[in-house]
């Protein structure tokens, strides 16, 4: 398990569609939307930058629907194909 300090995986499920233009804007995180919701996936530093991520989510409007830190064995598991299907997204 990593520790709130050091650099983690993280699954963050807003309702909306953001397209891929919106990856730089939220640090080069990959952005994945199914036609409802988006996925904002990726490595984050640490707990600040997770807070600056949400403070970015409020700013647009979006509604937060999900917030996952994936632990080591996890976040390999999500290396995958292009397309919505985080294994812990909410239906």
């Amino acid at each position: 398990m990593t520790s709130a300090g050091s650099p983690a995986y993280y699954e963050i499920v807003v309702e909306g569609v953001l397209d891929q233009r919106w990856a730089a804007w939220f640090g080069g995180l990959h952005i994945d939307s199914d036609g409802t919701q988006t996925v904002i996936s990726g490595q984050v530093t640490d707990q600040p930058a997770v807070h600056g991520l949400l403070a970015k989510i409020r700013d647009l409007g979006l509604c937060l629907i999900s917030v996952h830190r994936l632990d080591g064995d996890q976040a390999a598991n999500q290396a995958r194909p292009s397309g919505m299907g985080p294994t812990s997204r909410p239906r």
